[in-house]
This record gives structure tokens, C-alpha cells and sequence, in this order.
């Protein structure tokens, strides 16, 4: 599913235009992208966790060389599925 059909789905099951239910996203992925932005976390009971990762800077391998990299520490979104998404997907 794309950003549209999610849009539509939307619309669909909330009986909103699809206009509102785009701004809705919008506002929601706003949301979470500010949010991790200053480092915080967003928590949706029985969906899940956006937080943000720390990565500690190492040293990595060029397999087809073998040599060394340094890598530099970073920082990255994480999403930790919630028991209800967890549920959905074992029942597939």
C-alpha cells in the first residue's frame, strides 16, 4: 500500500473527503517526523513505538577488499511493532 491507497482507505473507513483525509496524514507523519526530530518518541498503544536510535561509530569491512572503513555514529528512526500489529501479522 502507497501513501494514495492509504489516502483512500482513510477516506473510505473515517467517511472523510479525500482531501481531509490527505491533510490528516499529512498531519500525522508531520507529527511523528517533529517529534523524532528533537529526539522524542511517539507511542500508539497496541500499534507501536517510533524512537530514535543511537549508532556508535565502528569499523567496517569492504568485503571485496578487505579493507577497513570507519563509520561515523549516527542517529536513526526505530519502530517497535505493538502486540495488536504483532497479533495481525502472526495470523497471516
Amino acid at each position: 500500500m502507497n501513501k494514495a491507497e492509504l489516502v483512500e482507505y482513510v477516506a473510505f473507513e473515517a467517511n472523510l473527503s479525500k482531501t481531509e483525509a490527505a491533510r490528516a496524514l499529512d498531519a500525522v507523519i508531520q507529527g511523528v517526523t517533529n517529534t523524532l526530530g528533537a529526539g522524542g518518541t511517539v507511542a500508539l498503544t497496541g500499534f507501536g513505538a517510533f524512537s530514535v536510535a543511537k549508532r556508535s561509530a565502528r569499523v567496517a569491512r569492504n568485503p571485496q577488499t578487505g579493507e577497513s572503513l570507519p563509520v561515523a555514529a549516527t542517529v536513526a528512526p526505530k519502530f517497535k511493532p505493538g502486540s495488536s500489529l504483532k497479533a495481525a501479522v502472526r495470523a497471516l
